[in-house]
């Protein structure tokens, strides 16, 4: 996944506008997009929604985001959204592997109470969202076998810690972010699933946004989270390996194939090692997600 774009559950109209945004997956946001009057109502669009995407032929992947674990609401999503197979859950507010683990039990429960094969529907927690939640970040690893990717929040988390802005004038992240943003990369690879960037939330300001998706595909993360339609294709982009390196990596992988016993090899100048390997299996790996490979 590329692009996950955040939609609030509670508008029909956005959500249809959604579809056409070419995004890997959409986030039907059930938590902070929609008031508390509109709830139960959100419920029902969002359910009705998973349905109408889950008939078309081509789809993006359908998560929803639910309200947190210890906020009274959860139960009534749950058992409203489940049972139309979304194929994954964003669970916000996270804070660590013993929330993933508690909300795989509730998702099983709805599962074999509708007829679902077990496991079916995954977990991605925002894992950053509060300062008690980065002292767990080692956790995520073998939490779940629904742990799908795992992503960071830096909003809530400098209200968290009361900060007046976690962004310096420069328009980067401020040191403690940037940490929460390392710890979320380590965390998500420690645990064998991919990393997915946080939002860009100035939509308007598109050199920012290929600014930052430059970056996070430069550190390691595959994908990155979009509040805004227009943010879709200049993250797709970003995170769709070019003709070139897609080339360079089959080249690595097949100079260490001819040559098996060797530890380190020159190609083209640069001295390569099996950590290369590594890196062109993942980079073909996320070309022929994205359909170039």
């Amino acid at each position: 996944m590329r692009s996950l774009l955040f939609v609030p559950g509670d508008s029909e109209r956005k959500l249809a506008k959604a579809l056409g945004s070419r995004a890997d997956a959409l986030i039907l946001d059930l938590e902070d997009s929609v008031s508390s009057d509109k709830k139960e109502g959100a419920r029902k669009t969002v359910r009705s929604a998973i349905h109408e995407v889950r008939q078309k032929k081509t789809r993006p992947r359908i998560f929803v985001r639910v309200n947190p674990l210890d906020s009274g609401l959860l139960e009534g999503d749950l058992d409203e959204v489940a049972p139309a197979r979304p194929d994954g859950i964003m669970l916000p507010k996270a804070r660590g592997g013993q929330d993933v683990m508690q909300l795989s039990t509730k998702l099983a429960v709805r599962e074999a109470e509708n007829d679902l094969p077990d496991g079916e529907i995954a977990i991605l927690p925002i894992a950053t969202e509060s300062a008690a939640a980065l002292f767990n970040m080692g956790s995520y690893a073998g939490a779940s076998r629904r742990l799908c990717a795992l992503t960071w929040g830096a909003e809530d988390l400098s209200a968290d810690v009361g900060a007046s802005t976690n962004r310096l004038t420069d328009g980067t992240y401020a040191d403690p972010y940037r940490l929460a943003r390392a710890l979320a990369l380590f965390a998500a690879t420690a645990a064998e699933v991919a990393p997915i960037d946080t939002v860009f939330v100035n939509f308007r300001d598109m050199a920012g946004l290929e600014f930052e998706c430059a970056a996070a595909r430069r550190d390691g993360f595959t994908g990155k989270l979009a509040i805004h339609p227009d943010q879709v294709a200049t993250i797709n982009e970003a995170f769709t390996p070019s003709a070139e390196a897609i080339a360079r990596a089959r080249a690595i992988i097949a100079a260490f194939a001819a040559n098996p016993g060797a530890g380190v090899l020159g190609l083209d100048g640069e001295m390569i090692d099996r950590p290369h390997i590594k890196r062109a299996q993942r980079l073909l790996e996320a070309a022929k997600a994205a359909g170039v490979e």
